[in-house]
Parts: C-alpha cells; structure tokens; sequence
C-alpha cells in the first residue's frame, strides 16, 4: 500500500490498558498540530462504543473529533468494532467480516489528506487476535512504525515490554521507540537511567518520560455518583465537578481543607450537620476563604437540616444520595476507572502539556520521515 503522506503511519500501542495509551495519543495528536502538520485520527479496532445515528463509533473516536474538528465517518474513523458477541459471530462466519480491508480503506483515505496519520491501538497487543486484528496485525496492514506506552517502573515495566513487544517483532513492524509514562516524579530520574540502559542494550530507543500526575486521576462528580449508586438529589448541574480527594466526615483534616478546593465530603447522612458544621467553623477560625469542597455524598438514611442545606446551596455543592454504607462507598470510589473524555477539558489541555514538555516529538518525526 502506497504511503502519499509527508510521515510513514505513526501507530501508539500499550504493553496494557490503562497505562496512558489514549493520554498519550491525545498528546502527540495536540503536539503534531500545534507544529503545523495536518493530522489524521483512527482507532482501527475499538471495543467499547456508542450509537451515533445507529451507527457504532469507539468512544475515543468521539474525543478525539472535538480535538481535530472532523465530523465523524465511522468506517474511516472507527472501521472496526469488536462489541459483545462479536468473538462468537466472527468465528461462526469469518468470511462475512472483511475487517482488513475496512482498515486499508480507511487508512488510505486518512492518507490522503493528511501529512501524518495516528493509530490508537486498543487495550494489550494481543486485543484483537480472536478476529485476525491485533495490534501487531494491523500496524503491519498500515505499514506502521510503533510507539509503545509502558506504565513507569524498572523490572515489571521492563518485563512487560519485553514481553508486549515480541508480537510486533513476530510480524516485523518496526518499533520506533518507548514512552514511559507514570513514573513518580521523586524516581523519575533512576527509573529512567535503568529502563534507557535496558533499551540501549536491545536497539530501542527511549522518546520520553512522562511524570505521574495526579490530576488526571481525578474523577467528576458524575462518576462517582455512578461507581456508587447514588442519585445527585441537589445542584446536579455541578455534575462535572472533579474530585481530587476524598474527605471522610469523620476525619475532617485542616491541612487537607486548607490546600484543596477539589475534596468530596464522604459522611453518613446521620452525621452530615455535624462535619459540615466542622468545616465552617475550621473555615472561619483559619481564615480559609474557599469552599474546600466539590461535592457531597451522603450514605444511608436520614435527614439534613436546613443550616446544612443552606450551606450546600451558597457553595454549590452537588450532593449525592446513596443507600450503601460510607465503607462501600469509598471502595467502590477507590475502583473507578478514570479516562479522558469531553467532560474533562482541563485533562485534554494538560495531557498535551505534558506531551510537548517530555516527549522528543522531532525525533519521532525524523524516524517517520519519508
């Protein structure tokens, strides 16, 4: 397949999920646009999506249209879709789904009309090989060089690219080099030294070393409310509220009030009056002038008085009503899965920072260059 872009096919993989795959892509996608290249988006193989019109489209799809502005052509866009069921359906017909060539057709197009076409690839590498497209696969078909995400650390990170990377060299797609992302700022330094010793040793380059950054852990209001059963019975307009920090009602902690404004008070409706009650009283002793608070979720029954609902009212507050226990509750918060989306613009902004600050873009640029 013939190439008319300025840049070979630039395809972002992961040794797993939730190491920073779709952050990462965000990023470089951001960064190559602010440089002037024109850039073109495609998640060849998604598996979880949305209907648009009855028409299925991966959900990063969607983020990622609001960043470069196209209206969304699921076959270019999102040429594969692997839902519920589809592992069943492809082996009983495997004839009936062309799914090579919806990603040729789609990458031909992308290739067209831009100077640089990226591809997120989807969850570990594996993903996908149940219908003959996994990532190794598909880099392949779209003549690829790969980037791989790897969660920082030295010898489980180090395993797990050695590991993820053995499909890519099975299928011989080049593998431009390594970006480490989520390494703790204080072992940023020896983390990066061992794992850039490491790929010396076997011809791979490191591209960058990201920081972990705690924000874009930081989940909204909205999922919380729906990690935990609850219902947002007040100010669900403030839905979109993130959450940096859990506040327990009955550990209301003044140096965590004065530094924040992101915390979720997290009380048994029974004791609500009373850590509200609290928080004004620190509030105005140490002159903390904010709302330290982004929202409330109150577990099990009970009344709130009118003081305290007068106080959730003036600030704001998005209060959420829950029939679980506060224990169940903070376990449920603690397994939320947090990802980029449309509801999170400061985390669209950010990831890109920390790609243009961490990540060498040109040296990508050159290994791609035609």
């Amino acid at each position: 397949m013939k190439n008319n872009a300025k840049y070979r096919n630039l395809y972002v993989a992961a040794t797993s999920q939730h190491v920073g795959k779709t952050t990462t892509t965000l990023g470089l996608v951001s960064a190559y646009k602010q440089m002037g290249l024109q850039v073109g988006y495609c998640k060849p193989v998604g598996q979880k999506f949305l209907d648009l019109d009855n028409l299925k489209v991966d959900k990063d799809t969607i983020l990622f249209a609001d960043l470069i502005h196209f209206d969304i052509v699921p076959e270019i866009h999102s040429p594969v879709i692997l839902g519920k069921g589809a592992s069943e359906r492809y082996l009983d017909n495997p004839e009936l789904y062309d799914y090579e060539s919806r990603i040729l057709n789609a990458a031909h197009v992308l290739e067209k009309d831009n100077d640089l076409v990226i591809f997120e690839g989807t969850g570990h590498p594996g993903v996908g090989s149940i219908a003959e497209v996994s990532n190794a696969k598909v880099a392949h078909l779209v003549q690829a060089g790969v980037v791989m995400v790897v969660e920082g650390g030295i010898g489980s990170t180090i395993d797990m690219l050695h590991m993820a990377t053995a499909l890519f060299r099975e299928k011989k797609v080049p593998i431009e080099g390594v970006i480490l992302n989520k390494v703790l700022p204080d072992k940023l330094e020896k983390v990066h030294h061992y794992v850039n010793k490491w790929l010396i040793n076997h011809g791979l380059e490191l591209l960058g070393t990201i920081p972990y950054d705690q924000t874009l852990a930081y989940p909204l209001i909205r999922t919380v409310a729906e990690a935990i059963d609850g219902n947002i019975v007040y100010n669900a307009e403030y839905e979109d509220n993130r959450v940096g920090n859990i506040l327990a009602g009955s550990l209301i902690d003044l140096s965590e009030l004065k530094s924040s404004e992101d915390l979720l008070l997290l009380v048994s409706t029974k004791s609500i009056n009373a850590a509200i009650n609290k928080i004004k009283w620190l509030a105005e002793l140490y002159n903390i002038k904010n709302c330290p608070l982004s929202g409330i979720v109150a577990t099990g029954q009970g009344n709130i008085d009118q003081r305290t609902m007068k106080y959730i009212k003036e600030n704001q507050l998005p209060l959420i009503r829950t029939d679980i226990d506060t224990y169940g509750a903070v376990l449920k918060i603690s397994k939320i899965e947090v990802k980029i989306n449309k509801n999170t613009p400061w985390k669209v902004t950010k990831a890109a920072n920390l790609i243009e600050e961490n990540v060498r873009l040109t040296r990508i640029l050159e290994k791609l260059k035609m």
